[in-house]
């Protein structure tokens, strides 16, 4: 059964078809919260928040093909309000220290602080882009803005990144 059936089978209340949907962006959606609070234990409450709006609103969604777009949208605003509500420092969680070497891990702290320096939407848009490979589109879909917008968005977060990672080269 393809994914927009088992959207459809969701709305109409089947919990089964909810939980296969789930399951298969289970690990995206982790990777997406990750991303935002850097520590494994939130992350998996931001999934867990995620989930639970999803599945008590499940019958509100109108267009079963954007079940995934719907979903990543749940999961940022999870984020977003987790962040908000926590005002947590962010930092790097130990255990995935020893998965870099130490000039990829003093690149990826430095991106991590460059982006932590954005403002919220293009932190958003950049994060959606780059680290979940998103299309424009379909970042378009997710933040409920025009291409337009997200196109100029991804332009002027990069030139920002660019100068807080000091005129580095990076993302192509």
């Amino acid at each position: 059964m393809n994914q927009t059936e088992l959207a459809k089978r969701a709305i109409a209340g089947d919990e089964d078809s909810f939980t296969l949907l789930i399951e298969e962006r289970r690990e995206s959606v982790y990777r997406m919260a990750y991303t935002y609070v850097r520590n494994k234990e939130d992350a998996l409450e931001i999934v867990q928040e995620a989930v639970y709006r999803a599945f008590i609103s499940v019958h509100k969604l109108r267009q079963p093909q954007y079940f995934n777009t719907w979903l990543t949208r749940i999961a940022v605003n999870c984020a977003l309000d987790y962040i908000r509500k926590s005002k947590k420092v962010v930092y790097m969680d130990k255990e995935h220290e020893g998965s870099y070497t130490q000039a990829g891990r003093d690149d990826a702290l430095d991106l991590l602080e460059a982006l932590e320096q954005l403002d919220e939407k293009s932190k958003t848009v950049l994060m959606l882009r780059y680290f979940e490979d998103l299309t424009i589109k379909e970042v378009a879909e997710v933040l409920n803005t025009p291409i337009s917008s997200v196109k100029s968005i991804i332009y002027r977060g990069l030139e920002k990144l660019k100068v807080n990672l000091g005129e580095r080269e990076f993302l192509g």
